[in-house]
């Protein structure tokens, strides 16, 4: 018997929420409610040095403004370190400590020890292809030995990866489904990866298309994205779904919006 669906939605507090994030929020959320499921809220504030103070507030004050409802308690990743470190040691000779700096490809320097003071924990990865299905965008795999090499999951800053905190926290609160930008989809066989390391279930992906700027490039915090208004503003919720591909809904409040949605 299947799970009953839990998805998620999980804004990173290094602002206010801009278009692009509305656009992931709602896809998730229409998808759990379609689906008769649960939508859970993480504030992944991992890391805690790029995170605005005051910011997790206020993107959960607009959620509630876009009548973007959660069915349980917000958790914050800050707060799951002991969590993550128990699923660090867990991992036991699957990891390995490394002296190497960050790179592009990891080369495998450290693999079979170092005489230098480590830096960073690392995963190991094989020379194999990881296979996985995209909801909305079919077949993918990645051979990660080619791709990226054994990657990070606790920094050289102490602070552990948003891909080990992710897969950890995913795992911890049931996720079947993750639904979220498709600029994120080439983390995902490095997550199923881990994933199976952990011997933790793998959810069911859909990534959504992703909002772009007028110069074409994506619209996040780093590129400078407005601020969407943090009032529940409809026109706003309305173009997001339009750009879903959910057209021509009637409604005067945002609740009547995302009623409308969800009868189409």
């Amino acid at each position: 018997m299947a799970e009953p669906y839990r998805g998620r939605f999980a804004p990173s507090p290094t602002g206010p929420l801009h278009f692009g994030s509305l656009v992931a929020a709602v896809g998730s959320w229409l998808d759990a409610r379609r689906a008769r499921g649960r939508w859970l809220v993480r504030i992944e504030d991992i890391d805690e040095l790029r995170c605005v103070p005051g910011a997790d507030g206020e993107i959960l004050r607009t959620l509630e403004a876009y009548a973007l409802e959660w069915d349980e308690e917000v958790v914050w990743q800050t707060q799951r370190h002991g969590l993550y470190r128990a699923a660090l040691e867990s991992l036991g000779s699957k990891v390995f400590p490394c002296s190497c700096a960050r790179k592009p490809r990891y080369d495998g320097a450290c693999r079979n020890g170092t005489n230098l003071p480590p830096r960073t924990i690392r995963l190991r990865v094989p020379d194999a292809m990881i296979r996985f299905e995209d909801r909305r965008l079919g077949a993918f795999e990645e051979n990660l030995e080619a791709t990226c090499g054994d990657f990070i999951l606790k920094r050289a800053d102490g602070l552990y990866s948003y891909q080990f905190a992710v897969v950890v926290d995913d795992a911890d609160q049931r996720i079947t489904d993750v639904v979220r930008g498709a600029d994120l989809l080439d983390s995902t066989a490095r997550q199923i990866w881990l994933q199976r390391q952990l011997g933790v279930p793998t959810p069911r992906y859909l990534h959504l298309p992703v909002a772009l700027g007028s110069g074409g490039e994506k619209l996040s915090k780093q590129t400078g994205a407005p601020p969407i208004p943090p009032d529940g503003d409809v026109e706003t919720l309305r173009m997001a779904l339009a750009f879903l591909g959910v057209q021509n809904i009637e409604g005067a409040t945002c609740r009547e919006l995302l009623a409308g949605a969800l009868a189409k």
